[in-house]
């Protein structure tokens, strides 16, 4: 479901990249005119603009954004040129092997996709950088927040709406000898169910469980692991329950309080776009009583607001 508003005149991608082009040109670039082209173009389009110009002026158009724009804009812009696995290989492998090595944005981007999405970009990653995610997984990570990433990323789940009640209330069952019932946790089967599972599956495990033991799934996890591991465990089960309210606290996460989270700002609204961004934005309403464009627009500034405003859309 994409939020993108398309200009009423469709122009070609051959006249958007000359249109780039001008503004690049001259002392400074025309910032306001980048934003305005790319902002308003949906996948294809911004895959055949980067071929046109290619084509024409024989440079990559993302080193030219690269070098012509700066700070927020700049990171936003050469994440949103992408196709969303291109995008989510980009995020990841920055997020393991950038100079701050950031689990945490590694973690949420792997647990919230589904067994398709990473398939196609597990293959991006190895196009695009030569190395398979799983190394990188394996060099960065550790102990079981590394078990859970690399059974996660290399597991096939089923992606429909069906689920078997047998299984679902004997998944339920071992969550509870793992955790609660034991002194300790016995982590293995926590990471067996979690990587396994579908989503459908794991929410209703999570429902079993609560009518069965009375407590929440979610609390169990974040009394019984912690660190990198809770924080994965607890992407998978809240996705598998309702993405949309997920990645709508994400961004109050990082909007709240001092200051604003630009990275995962960026990293949220723009992956999103294209996928769910009309639910997140209806549940933040939902949750904080206040427009996610509202949030967005007091914490941005100049065109790198502009930029993520085209993006997130009317308030609506």
């Amino acid at each position: 479901m994409s939020t993108l508003s398309f200009p009423p005149v469709l122009t070609s991608p051959r006249q958007d990249a000359i249109d780039l082009h001008k503004a690049f040109k001259g002392l400074g670039c025309d910032t306001a005119q980048v934003v305005n082209i790319l902002a308003h173009r949906d996948v294809t389009q911004r895959a055949l603009i980067q071929q046109e110009y290619r084509a024409m002026y024989s440079e990559e158009l993302a080193k030219r954004l690269s070098s012509e724009l700066g700070g927020n804009l700049k990171k936003a812009v050469l994440l949103w040129i992408h196709d969303p696995a291109g995008r989510d290989a980009t995020i990841v492998r920055n997020a393991l092997s950038g100079d701050i090595v950031d689990l945490k944005a590694a973690t949420e981007v792997i647990c919230s996709r589904t067994s398709s999405q990473i398939q196609v970009f597990k293959q991006a990653y190895y196009a695009r950088f030569g190395v398979h995610l799983e190394n990188d997984i394996n060099y960065q990570a550790y102990g079981d927040h590394k078990k859970l990433l690399l059974a996660y990323v290399s597991t096939t789940r089923y992606e429909g709406p069906e689920v078997d009640r047998n299984m679902v209330d004997r998944d339920a069952k071992d969550l509870f000898k793992a955790g609660e019932k034991r002194l300790g946790t016995d982590e293995k089967t926590f990471v067996r169910i979690f990587s396994e599972r579908s989503w459908a599956h794991l929410a209703a495990v999570s429902i079993a469980y609560h009518h069965l033991y009375g407590s929440s799934l979610k609390k169990v996890v974040k009394s019984e692991t912690s660190g990198d591991f809770e924080f994965a465990l607890l992407t998978i089960i809240r996705c598998a329950e309702n993405p949309a309210k997920y990645f709508a606290k994400i961004l109050r996460k990082a909007m709240k309080g001092l200051g604003t989270d630009d990275s995962t700002l960026i990293r949220v609204v723009v992956s999103r776009t294209e996928i769910d961004l009309q639910y997140i934005k209806a549940e933040y309403m939902k949750k904080y009583r206040k427009a996610l464009g509202d949030e967005v627009h007091s914490e941005t500034s100049g065109h790198y607001r502009t930029f993520l405003l085209s993006l997130v859309g009317p308030n609506h």
